[in-house]
């Protein structure tokens, strides 16, 4: 089982009991240093009481279960306005929302989409770009986050 996976199994109960939900786990290299990184979410918002309590209720947790060899830094944080979507579910959940496309290549010269989520299917992202519906192949899909218009 993958990092990211047994934390997420063991952080589960105590993110629920807090009355959050976890968005997303991370386990990155960053600036020479190993990064484990629990994203949160909840209804109205997460805020800097909700990272905190989880965080030190976490920290008793992880050096119990020692899924990491050698030091990391661990960080709880909202999973943001603009956040990624990553799994299957994170799409249903935001269809018809504003989301940025980035791709790994341009196409017509544009690397960046902002668009509207029209459908996902094993990958492959539909978004309506300029009234147009356009699908995406998952091999051309670096990134789908969120888009708030700050405007």
């Amino acid at each position: 089982m993958k990092i990211t996976e047994r934390v997420w199994a063991f952080a589960q109960p105590v993110v629920e009991e807090n009355g959050c939900s976890i968005w997303d786990v991370e386990y990155v290299r960053e600036g020479g240093e190993w990064v484990l990184r629990l994203y949160i979410d909840k209804v109205g918002g997460v805020n800097i009481r909700d990272c905190e309590a989880i965080s030190r209720q976490m920290d008793p947790i992880l050096d119990r279960e020692d899924p990491i060899e050698g030091s990391y830094r661990f960080e709880v944080c909202s999973a943001g306005l603009e956040r990624p979507l990553k799994r299957p579910s994170d799409f249903a959940a935001f269809l018809g929302a504003d989301v940025t496309v980035k791709l790994y290549r341009p196409v017509n010269g544009v690397r960046e989409f902002p668009c509207v989520l029209r459908g996902y299917d094993n990958g492959d992202v539909t978004v309506e770009y300029n009234g147009e519906c356009v699908t995406f192949p998952k091999a051309q899909v670096a990134l789908v986050r969120l888009r708030v218009d700050f405007s």
